[in-house]
C-alpha cells in the first residue's frame, strides 16, 4: 500500500480500511502528484473520488488561508457525497482544513455571507452554484486553486455550462493542475478540453469493468403491451434486497411511482423535480433500507453511492447506450451479483447490437408462469418475417384482381385477403 508523505491521510486511509488502491488510483495519483494535467474515463465504483481527493491532501498547504483546489460535481448528491469522503480524511489532520459545499436548494445569501467571514481551501459543488459566486458575484476567489477537477464531466460540463466555465478557466493560475474525469468524453467536450488542459495524460480504465462485473443482463420483450403489464410480470417473480427502476423523464417516473404504490409496493421515488431536502431524507431512509424499490431518472445513475443493490430495471433503455452501463453499475459491485432485467421491443435492435458490441453479454427471456425463461433469440425475428411475407405473396396470387372496381373494393379485397392468408397458415401447421 503506497504511504503518503502526510501522516494524517495514512491515518484516515487506514481507517477506512483501504489496504490496496484500485487501478484508477494506482493510474491517476502519481500524475497528479508531478502536477500533470488528466483526461480520465472511468465507471462509478472505480474509486475516482479518493483517486483526486488523495493528492489534493498531500499538496495542501494548511496555513494558507486561501482557496487551493475547487471540485465539482453535477449534482447535490454527488458534490456531498464527495464532501463526506474529504472530510473522512481531513478530520485526521492535527491543523484545521476548512472545507465549503456549494449547491443549489441551500441559501444564497447565508453561502455569501460565510465567504465572506472566511476563504474555504478546498471548495466542492454544481457548476451553477459555482459559477453564480465566482462569475456573477465574484466573492469566491479561485485564481489560487493549485487543483481543479471535473467529475463526471459529461454530465457537469452540459452545453450550457461551458461556456461559463471557461471564464472560470482564464482566472486559474496557469501553473493550476486540471483533471477530468468522466465515464465517456462527448465529441462537445473535446474541442473545450483541448483549449484548457495542458498536454493531458489520457487514462483508460472503465472498458475492462463492463465484462468484470457480476452482473446477468436479462431484456424481456413488451410484445406492445402496456409496459406495465411486463413490470407486473417481473415483480412477481422476482423478490430483491433493492432494486432500482430506471425511468427516461421525470413525467415516467411519476407514473411508474403512482402504479406501485397502487399496487402496495414499498416504493419510494427520487429524481432532480423532488427538493433537494426531500432527496437528502430519503437517501437517509433509503440507507436504513426503508424501501425494498426505488423508482428514479438518471440523477443517481452514476455518483449517487448506494450499497445493497440486486436488482437494477430499466422500465425504459436511456436514449445513450452508455446511460445503460452507468445505470447497470449500480449493482454486481465487488464480490456481489446483480441483476439488470431490461425492457425492450423489436425496435430497439440497433440499440441491442451496440450494448452487445460493448462487451455485454445479453440473455433475451420472457416471464412464463412467474417464472423467467429463455425467449427465441430476436435476430431470429427476421426468419419468422421472411415466411410471413412468402404467405402474403402467395395469399395475393390466389385472389384475382376484378377488371371493374367498385366502391368499397379495397376493404374487401383486403378482408378477402387476410381470410387467405389465415388458410394458408393452417395448412402450413
Amino acid at each position: 500500500m503506497k504511504k503518503f508523505e502526510k501522516d494524517f491521510i495514512n491515518q484516515a486511509l487506514e481507517e477506512l480500511k483501504f489496504n490496496e488502491l484500485t487501478d484508477v488510483q494506482l493510474k491517476v495519483i502519481p500524475f497528479l502528484e508531478n502536477k500533470r494535467d488528466v483526461i480520465v474515463e472511468a465507471n462509478t465504483g472505480s474509486g475516482k473520488t479518493h483517486a483526486f481527493l488523495l493528492p489534493i491532501f498531500e499538496a495542501l498547504d494548511e496555513d494558507l488561508a486561501e482557496v487551493q483546489a475547487v471540485i465539482l460535481a453535477p449534482t447535490r448528491e454527488l458534490a456531498k457525497q464527495i464532501l463526506d469522503f474529504a472530510l473522512a480524511v481531513s478530520k485526521h489532520s492535527e491543523k484545521e482544513i476548512t472545507i465549503d459545499l456549494y449547491v443549489g436548494g441551500v441559501n444564497r445569501n447565508d453561502i455569501i455571507h460565510k465567504i465572506s467571514k472566511r476563504t474555504p481551501q478546498i471548495v466542492i459543488g454544481t457548476p451553477g452554484r459555482i459559477i453564480d459566486l465566482v462569475v456573477k458575484e465574484n466573492i469566491l476567489k479561485v485564481h489560487t486553486a493549485k487543483y481543479f477537477i471535473i467529475d463526471e464531466a459529461d454530465m457537469t460540463l452540459d452545453k450550457n455550462f461551458i461556456e461559463e466555465m471557461s471564464f472560470i478557466l482564464d482566472v486559474l493560475d496557469k501553473t493550476a493542475v486540471k483533471a477530468v474525469f468522466s465515464a465517456t468524453i462527448p465529441e462537445y467536450l473535446k474541442p473545450f478540453l483541448k483549449k484548457y488542459l495542458d498536454d493531458p495524460a489520457v487514462i483508460d480504465v472503465h472498458p475492462q469493468e463492463v465484462s468484470s462485473l457480476n452482473i446477468k443482463h436479462l431484456f424481456v420483450k413488451t410484445r406492445e403491451q402496456k409496459r406495465f403489464n411486463t413490470l407486473e410480470k417481473i415483480f412477481n417473480t422476482i423478490n430483491p434486497y433493492l432494486a432500482i427502476i430506471f425511468c427516461n423523464t421525470k413525467e415516467s417516473a411519476d407514473e411508474v411511482f403512482a402504479w406501485m404504490k397502487e399496487h402496495t409496493k414499498s416504493v419510494t421515488l427520487i429524481h432532480g423535480g423532488l427538493d433537494y431536502r426531500k432527496r437528502k431524507q430519503l437517501k437517509k431512509r433509503i440507507d436504513k433500507l426503508e424501501f425494498q424499490y426505488i423508482v428514479a431518472t438518471d440523477i443517481i445513475s452514476r455518483g449517487i453511492d448506494i450499497e445493497g443493490i440486486s436488482h437494477i430495471i430499466n422500465y425504459e433503455l436511456p436514449r445513450d447506450n452508455e446511460f445503460y452501463i452507468h445505470r447497470t453499475g449500480r449493482t454486481g459491485r465487488v464480490d456481489f451479483d446483480g441483476i439488470a432485467l431490461s425492457l425492450y421491443e423489436f425496435t430497439d435492435n440497433s440499440y441491442m447490437d451496440k450494448l452487445e458490441k460493448k462487451g455485454i453479454s445479453s440473455k433475451y427471456v420472457e416471464i412464463v408462469n412467474d417464472e423467467i425463461v429463455d425467449a427465441v433469440m430476436r435476430n431470429k425475428r427476421s426468419n419468422r418475417e421472411r415466411k410471413e411475407n412468402e404467405i402474403d405473396r402467395e395469399a395475393k396470387l390466389n385472389i384475382r384482381k376484378p377488371k371493374k372496381v367498385k366502391p368499397g373494393y379495397k376493404k374487401k379485397n383486403q378482408e378477402r385477403l387476410n381470410k387467405e392468408k389465415k388458410k394458408l397458415l393452417r395448412k402450413r401447421k
